[in-house]
């Protein structure tokens, strides 16, 4: 089997779990995620930090988006220029407009200001304790990862439930490493 269909079979398996896991949270995951986030993580207070607006069963981050706000980080969210380029961030804040995209996902409008984030907390399917992750297969954050880390240090921060941990995240050298992964339960440093 080639590296292709392991990851669709992957994120099959892995789309299910996450489903199941965020059917009986009740929040309380998001808000020890949160926790861990602004416990673990030393960043600047006047970082551009990226988060993410939740689609279907991911971990829901705007409660720290808004803590880390408040602490003085200028947040943004990714928008998909377009198929095989890396992501673009627009300032955002909670209770701005925001668009909807390709893939289901919502972001500023292009008017927004953009930013280069210092910090990103990125969603997932499934992830390992070598900082690999699986996303839906468009490479987005890994080609975004890897034009950031050429130009200067970022910190890619994975927030999942615990129950998306896997042995092995199927991957290649195209595959950007994550610098920590946060859950409701720990903080992994791979």
């Amino acid at each position: 089997m080639d590296l292709i269909e392991l990851k669709q079979q992957a994120r099959a398996a892995a789309t299910r779990r996450r489903r199941a896991v965020a059917e009986i949270d009740d929040g309380a995951a998001a808000s020890a995620v949160g926790d861990h986030v602004l416990d673990a993580i030393d960043v600047d207070p006047a970082a551009v930090t990226s988060g993410y607006i939740p689609i279907g069963s991911e971990l829901d981050i705007r409660s720290v988006l808004g803590r880390l706000r408040r602490r003085g980080h200028t947040i943004v969210l990714p928008s998909v220029r377009e198929k095989g380029h890396p992501l673009v961030f627009r300032e955002w804040v909670l209770g701005d407009a925001l668009v909807r995209e390709p893939f289901g996902t919502l972001a500023p409008p292009e008017s927004a200001t953009q930013h280069e984030p210092d910090l990103l907390l990125v969603p997932l399917l499934e992830f390992d304790r070598e900082g690999y992750r699986l996303g839906y297969g468009g490479g987005f954050y890994d080609r975004t990862l890897a034009r950031l880390r050429a130009r200067k240090e970022v910190t890619a921060v994975g927030v999942a439930f615990a129950a998306q941990e896997v042995g092995s995240v199927p991957h290649d050298e195209s595959d950007e490493r994550l610098d920590l992964i946060v859950t409701e339960n720990e903080v992994i440093r791979p």
